[in-house]
């Protein structure tokens, strides 16, 4: 997981409340468990005009010039403004893969889904709780201004905006830490790997048992 310390971005503004994982990835493109290529499939009923089917290329659909990620002047965004609810639904973590993979590493917005929560930091994106009329007041610059962009700095835990103002936000010391050393689930377990083998020899003498076909 690539670790995460100080973004500065441009901003795409979602403006939905209640967005959930089944529009971030519809499900019939949850045949991989790769991780890569979700991309082209992110916000897939709303991106495109016509109906998405796994291996079909994206020069051979019709764009949805409505839809905000589609718009030249968001082409290239890494932060992403929601509203309230972001990521509800099923537990799904292509979600995320998706997110990623078309380049998104910050999520702000009022409120989160618990398990998308979660699967943001195992993912090395950045989900910012900020109250609902600051993100109200970003919105609003984010149409007002053409390529607003703010820096996120994850170690001072604040955004700076174009304006020079700083918005202050929480986050778990913990998540906090994993996200800065881009350690997930399975980096961290790997920090043990010494006393799990140790384990697991300790095992051997005292079980041999367990082991007679290895």
């Amino acid at each position: 997981m690539d670790a995460f310390t100080v973004l500065d971005g441009l901003v795409v503004p979602l403006d939905r409340a209640d967005v959930d994982t089944d529009a971030l990835i519809p499900k019939q493109f949850m045949k991989s468990i790769a991780r890569t290529g979700f991309g082209d499939n992110l916000f897939d009923s709303w991106r495109y005009l016509d109906p998405g089917e796994p291996g079909k290329p994206r020069s051979e659909r019709r764009l949805n010039p409505d839809f905000v990620l589609n718009q030249p002047r968001y082409r290239g965004a890494q932060i992403l403004l929601g509203r309230d609810n972001f990521g509800c639904g099923s537990s799904r973590e292509h979600a995320l893969w998706a997110l990623v993979d078309y380049g998104i590493r910050v999520i702000v917005a009022p409120g989160f889904a618990d398990i998308f929560f979660n699967n943001c930091f195992k993912n090395g994106v950045l989900p910012v709780r900020l109250p609902a009329d600051e993100v109200d007041a970003l919105f609003a610059a984010v149409d007002a201004i053409e390529g607003y962009r703010m820096t996120v700095d994850l170690h001072a835990q604040r955004i700076a905006l174009p304006d020079g103002r700083l918005l202050a936000f929480d986050i778990d010391p913990f998540r906090r830490d994993c996200l800065l050393n881009g350690l997930d689930d399975i980096a961290l377990t790997l920090q043990q790997a010494d006393d799990i083998r140790r384990y697991e020899a300790g095992r051997r003498d005292l079980e041999p048992w367990l082991f007679a076909g290895g």
